[in-house]
């Protein structure tokens, strides 16, 4: 069985749904710390330009997330599991008027889901 690099929680897809309802469709990209900080930032779909040097993970509740290829050097061992908390959301990011915000949880693989990982 394939494993994915990039999941999400329920709560985290279902307001995705909600902000795909609202704005159409989406795009994630994992920020690296600046503005606002190390948090998955959500556009709308091509809002955000992606990169030469930006690796496309997978995709959660049908959109695609990206991180920056320096960054996912470091976190490669890690599974991301996107999650949604209350609280203020990044100043660019969609869910950030909602009350809302997207954070990053993440755990190391294990040496047998590092076989499987999807491409």
């Amino acid at each position: 069985m394939k494993v994915e690099k990039v999941t999400a929680t329920d709560a985290a897809l279902a307001f995705i749904d909600q902000l795909k309802e609202k704005h159409g469709p989406l795009m994630f990209h994992q920020s690296g710390g600046c503005c606002d900080g190390s948090s998955p930032m959500c556009f709308q779909d091509g809002e955000f330009l992606v990169g030469e040097n930006d690796v496309h993970l997978g995709k959660i509740g049908s959109m695609p997330f990206y991180m920056s290829k320096d960054q996912y050097d470091y976190w490669k061992h890690t599974q991301l599991i996107i999650d949604v908390v209350d609280g203020r959301g990044g100043m660019f990011s969609l869910e950030g008027p909602e009350g809302k915000r997207f954070l990053t949880r993440s755990r190391m693989f294990t040496e047998e889901e590092k076989n499987n990982l999807q491409q």
